[in-house]
C-alpha cells in the first residue's frame, strides 16, 4: 500500500467490529500483516478461534476487563493504557500493514484513555499503514481526523425482542 488511511466505524448499529475483522481477513488474504487491539473486551468469541488459525498474519490482543457499567476502575484504565501503548508500538516498529483499534471509541468515551492520545496515534501513523478505529460514540475530533467514517445506524434489531447473542453470529 502506498498510502494507508484512517477509517472509523461508529454508531449504535451492529457491525462495527464485524466490518473491521472482515477487513483484517481481506488484508491477511492479500498477504498483509494485521494487529488487532481490542479495548474493553475480555471474552474470547468465535472470531478469536478463526483469527488464531491465520497464524502470523493476524495478531489479536485484548486489553479490557469487560463491560464498564459504573465508571472505570484503575484496572480498566491500566488495561486500556497498555493497549494504547502496544498499538503505538505496532504502528511504529511492529511491521504491520493494518492496525485495528477495536472499541477504542468506547474506551475514550468511558474515560479509559484520553482523546488526545488517540489523536496523537493518528498523527504519528506512518504513511503506509491502514488504521481502523471502531466503537460507538466516536469523538468528533477523531471523526474529523479520519479519512473515512462509517456510521452504523440501528433501524431494527431482534435483540430488542429479547434474542440473546448467538454463537457464530453475534459472538
Amino acid at each position: 500500500m502506498r498510502k494507508g488511511y484512517v477509517q472509523v466505524y461508529t454508531g449504535d448499529g451492529k457491525g462495527k467490529t464485524t466490518a473491521a475483522l472482515g477487513l483484517a481477513l481481506r488484508a491477511a488474504g492479500a498477504g498483509l500483516k494485521v494487529f488487532v487491539c481490542q479495548f474493553v473486551k475480555n471474552q474470547k468469541c468465535s472470531e478469536h478461534r478463526m483469527l488464531g488459525r491465520l497464524g502470523q498474519a493476524v495478531t489479536c490482543r485484548q486489553y479490557g476487563r469487560g463491560l464498564i457499567r459504573r465508571g472505570a476502575s484503575e484496572a480498566d484504565i491500566a488495561a486500556a493504557r497498555k493497549g494504547l501503548h502496544d498499538a503505538a508500538e505496532a504502528l511504529s516498529v511492529g511491521g504491520y500493514d493494518l492496525v485495528i483499534l477495536d472499541e477504542v471509541n468506547v474506551a475514550v468515551y468511558c474515560g479509559l484513555i484520553d482523546v488526545e492520545d488517540v489523536l496523537g496515534l493518528i498523527a504519528k501513523k506512518p504513511a503506509g499503514i491502514e488504521l481502523v478505529l471502531t466503537g460507538r460514540n466516536a469523538h468528533p475530533r477523531i471523526m474529523e481526523a479520519a479519512d473515512l467514517v462509517t456510521e452504523m445506524r440501528s433501524v431494527k434489531h431482534y435483540y430488542d425482542k429479547g434474542v440473546k447473542a448467538r454463537r457464530g453470529i453475534e459472538k
